[in-house]
């Protein structure tokens, strides 16, 4: 095996569902119970078996910070799900935001900073009535 293959990542599955619970501090009947419900879902070995990766142990503490605040799975599930499409916005603004600088680079070279907009076209002339 390669030395890039062992490496870890927070993606990378390598804990089983009684360590995963020992880590996220719960029993492990409420893995399961948290994948039925649709909060969690480990990757699975060929064997069948359940396997958690760091992700995983890091949402289980964010769902365990919930509950012990009082909210119930289902609320759980939709905060949760609300947090990922937050995360996703916001990199999908970062990549708009990095398309429109290499655009306005392309366009205006040597330029930094906001487009100028020629105040004719915001401003009416003085003759013109609004």
């Amino acid at each position: 095996m390669a030395s890039d293959e062992r490496q870890q990542t927070p993606d990378r599955a390598v804990y089983i569902i009684s360590v995963a619970a020992e880590l996220a501090g719960v029993h492990p009947q409420t893995l399961r119970i948290y994948e039925r419900k649709g909060l969690l879902t480990p990757q699975r070995t060929r064997g069948n078996t359940r396997r958690y990766s760091d992700a995983d142990i890091a949402r289980l503490r964010a769902i365990q910070t919930l509950t012990d605040q009082g909210v119930n799975l289902a609320g759980v599930k939709m905060i949760m799900e609300l947090r990922t499409e937050i995360q996703q916005l916001r990199a999908e603004l970062e990549r708009l935001g990095e398309s429109l600088e290499r655009r306005r680079a392309i366009a205006m070279p040597g330029r930094r900073g906001d487009a100028m907009v020629p105040l004719t076209s915001v401003l009416p002339y003085p003759w013109e009535g609004r």
